[in-house]
C-alpha cells in the first residue's frame, strides 16, 4: 500500500472509532497518529511520543483491533511505535483528528469545546497528566489531593490550594488535574488561566462596560483553575470580582483550584476575606524533591526525549541541581541538545560546564574542577586517563591482554586517539600497549576509522572523548 492508501485507511478507522470513545480521549491520544505499515496481519501505528504509545497500549489496543477489522479484515493485531516527527511541520503522515469533529455538540447549554461561550482560557497542555507526574515524598500529598479532585470534582477538597516555590511542578499539577477532570467528565467546562489573564479580562470588561457579561461567563464554568493567585495582590477591582466569582462557583458546587508561591496566610496585598476563603478547603504544598525523585524525573525525561545518557551523568545532575525541577529539566535538555549538535555523548565534564554556566555554583559534588578552560590532553597518559574514566575501566585493563569486546573497543579508540591527535607512531603506541606489534595498532586505528563512518554511537563516544580532551 502507498503512503496515501495507508493514510486513507487510518482516517476511516478513526472515523469509525470516534463515536465509540470519549472525545477527550480521542483528541488527546489519537492526534498526529498514522499507519506506518501493514505486514502479515500486523498494523504498525505511529504515535508522536512515548506517553501516547503507553496509554494506547494499555487502554485501546483491543478496541482498536476490532475497529480496524471493520475496515481491513486482514489485520489481526496492532502495535504502536514512537515517531517524534509525526505532527511536526513537513511531516504529512499524522492525522489531525480535531478536523474530524464535524461540529460542537451542545450539552446542557455548554459547548463541547469545554469553554463557556466567550471565555478565553489558556489551553491545557495534554502532555501534563497525573500519570506522568513523578511522585516523591515532597509532593505525594499534593498529587493525592489532585487525584481526589479529578475523580470527584467539588466533592472532596474545594477549593484546592497548592503552594510552593518557582519551578516545583505546581503548573503541571494544575493542568493535569484539569485534563483528568475532562477525561473523567467530558461534558464539564474547565477553564485554566493565570491570574494575570484574569486581571486583563476584568480590565477589558470595564473598558468595554461589559462587566455583567464577564460575570456571567465565569460563573458558568464547572471548574475554575487559576495559576499564581499571588499576582492579584494590590489589584482591588480584580480581587472584588474574583471574590464574587469565587462565592458564586463555590455556592453552586463548582470546583476551584488555585496555586501560589506561599500559603494563604502569608500572602500580602490580598483581602482577608479572600485568603480566609482559600483556607476553606485543602491546602497542600510542593517542595523541591529529594535526590531519588530528582533522579526519577531525569530518567522519565530521558525516556520522553528518547535520549540515552549514562547513569553516572544523570546521578551527577540529580546531586548538583538544587533550585527547581524546571532547572533540573533545563540542564538535562541543554545537555541533550549540545550532544545532538556536536554528535557526542553527554559527560560529567560537559554537564558540569552547563551547570556552572547556568547557576554559578562555586563547587559541584562529584567533580573537583569545572574551570571554564578545558584541560588539553598533551600526552598518551592524559588520553589513557580520559578513556579509562569515560568507560569506567581500570587503566591496566585497557593496556593489558584482555580481548573481551567490552575492553577491545575502548582500547582501539585509545589507540586511534593517540595516533590521530598526538601523531605518535604505530611502534610507539604498540610499546605503550604492552609491547603490541605495530600492525596490531594499524589494524585498530583502521577499524575505528571505518566504524566511525557507520556507527553513530561510536562517533558520539569519540566526539565526547575529544571534548573531554579539550580538542
Amino acid at each position: 500500500m502507498t503512503e496515501n492508501d495507508l493514510k486513507d485507511l487510518w482516517v476511516q478507522v478513526l472515523k469509525n472509532l470516534e463515536p465509540k470513545v470519549k472525545k477527550a480521549h480521542f483528541l488527546t491520544w489519537f492526534q498526529d497518529t498514522a499507519v506506518l505499515d501493514i505486514k502479515d496481519g500486523l498494523m504498525i501505528v505511529g504515535v508522536p511520543n512515548v506517553y501516547a504509545r503507553n496509554w494506547l497500549e494499555m487502554n485501546f489496543n483491543g478496541q482498536l483491533v476490532e475497529v480496524v477489522k471493520e475496515v481491513d479484515a486482514s489485520v489481526k493485531e496492532v502495535s504502536f511505535e514512537v515517531h517524534p516527527n509525526l505532527g511536526l511541520e513537513g511531516d504529512v503522515r499524522g492525522v489531525d483528528v480535531q478536523s474530524m469533529i464535524k461540529a460542537p455538540r451542545k450539552v446542557r447549554g455548554k459547548q463541547e469545546v469545554r469553554l463557556a461561550e466567550g471565555v478565553r482560557s489558556k489551553c491545557l497542555n495534554p502532555r501534563y497528566t497525573l500519570q506522568n507526574f513523578i511522585v516523591g515524598q515532597d509532593n505525594r500529598l499534593a498529587h493525592a489531593a489532585c487525584t481526589a479532585v479529578a475523580t470527584s470534582p467539588s466533592a472532596t477538597y474545594n477549593p484546592l490550594f497548592i503552594y510552593g516555590g518557582v519551578g516545583l511542578g505546581k503548573t503541571h499539577l494544575l493542568q493535569s488535574t484539569g485534563n483528568e477532570i475532562l477525561r473523567n467528565y467530558p461534558d464539564k467546562t474547565v477553564v485554566y488561566m493565570t491570574s494575570e489573564r484574569f486581571t486583563n479580562e476584568i480590565v477589558e470588561a470595564i473598558g468595554k462596560r461589559s462587566a455583567k457579561s464577564f460575570k456571567d461567563k465565569y460563573r458558568k464554568v464547572d471548574c475554575l483553575i487559576i495559576d499564581d493567585i499571588q499576582f492579584l495582590a494590590n489589584k482591588e477591582m480584580t480581587q472584588v470580582e474574583f471574590f464574587h466569582t469565587f462565592n458564586e462557583l463555590h455556592d453552586n458546587g463548582k470546583q476551584i483550584i488555585l496555586s501560589s508561591d506561599k500559603p494563604p496566610k502569608e500572602l500580602k496585598g490580598l483581602e482577608q476575606r479572600l485568603t480566609s476563603r482559600f483556607e476553606m478547603g485543602m491546602i497542600v504544598d510542593v517542595q523541591f524533591p529529594d535526590y531519588e525523585t530528582r533522579l526519577a524525573i531525569l530518567h522519565a525525561k530521558c525516556r520522553e526525549h528518547q535520549a540515552l545518557i549514562a547513569p553516572d551523568v544523570l546521578d551527577f545532575i540529580a546531586h548538583n541541581v538544587r533550585n527547581s525541577i524546571r532547572e533540573l529539566e533545563g540542564v538535562l535538555l541543554q545537555a541533550i541538545a549540545q550532544a545532538q549538535l556536536e554528535e557526542s555523548t553527554p559527560t560529567i565534564r560537559s554537564v558540569a560546564r552547563i551547570i556552572k554556566k547556568l547557576n554559578k555554583y562555586d563547587a559541584l559534588a562529584g567533580y573537583d574542577d569545572i574551570g571554564d578552560d578545558r584541560t588539553v590532553a598533551r600526552s598518551p597518559d592524559d588520553i589513557l586517563e580520559i578513556v579509562s574514566g569515560y568507560y569506567k575501566m581500570d587503566r591496566d585493563k585497557l593496556l593489558g591482554a584482555d580481548r573481551h569486546k567490552g575492553v577491545m573497543r575502548p582500547r582501539q579508540i585509545a589507540m586511534y586517539l593517540i595516533r590521530q591527535e598526538l601523531k605518535h607512531s604505530y611502534e610507539e603506541i604498540g610499546r605503550l600497549f604492552s609491547g603490541r606489534n605495530h600492525t596490531t595498532v594499524m589494524h585498530a586505528v583502521d577499524k575505528i576509522m571505518k566504524v566511525l563512518r557507520k556507527d553513530e554511537m561510536v562517533l558520539r563516544d569519540v566526539n565526547a572523548l575529544k571534548m573531554e580532551m579539550g580538542l
